[in-house]
């Protein structure tokens, strides 16, 4: 499949040897590639995701895009902008309950024309009854899986590993967080499992059941769940909370390269990379790819910003 365009390509990938240096490492050592400037709706790596389902949607005769996630979802954002972009309906649904006040990745998808339906914890069955009612009423509903992620999707992130070989040489690994799968998936799928670290975020009970299931349906080797390197320890109370490696990652990379990094995603994965340097599983000498996934609204939403703002200098 020939995804349609919806994004800059290629993103930036940039060293970033301040924030190298305060975690011991050299000059060289540590690069940044940048999913957060991806062009469209504030950016994120869902839009690399997104081509794929959008060519899906639109051979389909698509008049409405349905999709599914939290309160703050970078997904259902992108998707909203997505839909814009190409003239088509979108509905929203959300987990939980309506908030009392409308903040972060919420203000923009009001903005940007979403239809937003909240479901507390039934999502899947609403997502369903929407779906119906759109082709009762003369329309074409697509639904786009929760987070984006398919093993059709995935593939915008094989191409993004592409990018990265051709935009930097000898690299010995990319950390990635993980949520829905895809973009681990698609990066594992082109340049093995040795080469990307993922760091679970907690939006899935097993996410390694989950990216193996990906990979699966991919082409290419088969591998198996045991040999994905998924780092479970960066989780903390559960996905939607805050926690201490988020916050000290989130400062640590602003205060030393002007980089702002969100508290669910990337803030736990540069939390995850914090701590594989200070256990010596990379080290000086090697070359390291952080994955910035994007995100940044949903800092304005999160319920313990207060923390970030009170908070010393990293250690």
């Amino acid at each position: 499949m020939i995804p349609i365009s919806l994004g800059s390509w290629p993103t930036p990938l940039e060293r970033i040897p301040r924030a190298a240096e305060s975690l011991g490492l050299g000059p060289n050592d540590l690069w940044i590639k940048r999913d957060d400037v991806t062009g469209l709706g504030g950016g994120g790596n869902k839009i690399r995701k997104l081509q794929y389902s959008c060519t899906e949607a639109l051979a389909s005769g698509a008049t409405t895009l349905i999709t599914s996630g939290a309160p703050q979802s970078n997904h259902a954002r992108l998707t909203a902008a997505a839909a814009a972009r190409l003239g088509l309906k979108c509905i929203l649904v959300l987990g939980g309950a309506r908030p009392e006040t409308t903040q972060g990745n919420l203000v923009l998808d009001e903005i940007a024309g979403a239809e937003i339906v909240w479901a507390g914890s039934e999502s899947g069955s609403v997502v369903a009854s929407i779906a119906e009612d759109v082709a009762r009423s003369g329309g074409v509903p697509f639904v786009i899986p929760f987070g984006g992620t398919s093993a059709v999707s995935a593939q915008g992130y094989v191409d993004c590993a592409r990018e990265i070989e051709e935009q930097v040489d000898g690299f010995d690994r990319v950390v990635v967080a993980v949520g829905s799968g895809g973009t681990m998936a698609g990066l594992v799928a082109h340049l093995g499992p040795e080469r990307v670290i993922g760091v679970d975020v907690g939006a899935v009970s097993d996410p390694g059941a989950l990216v193996a299931a990906l990979l699966d349906e991919m082409p290419g080797p088969v591998i198996r769940a045991e040999q994905l390197q998924i780092k479970r320890d960066h989780v903390g109370q559960g996905y939607s909370t805050l926690t201490d490696g988020s916050s000290n990652a989130i400062r640590r990379l602003a205060r030393t390269e002007g980089i702002f990094l969100d508290p669910t995603y990337t803030g736990r994965a540069f939390a995850g990379l914090t701590a594989l340097v200070a256990d010596n599983a990379i080290t000086k000498g090697s070359r390291t790819v952080f994955l910035h996934t994007g995100g940044m609204p949903g800092l304005f939403g999160h319920p313990d910003l207060s923390r970030l703002l009170s908070g010393g200098t990293p250690e």
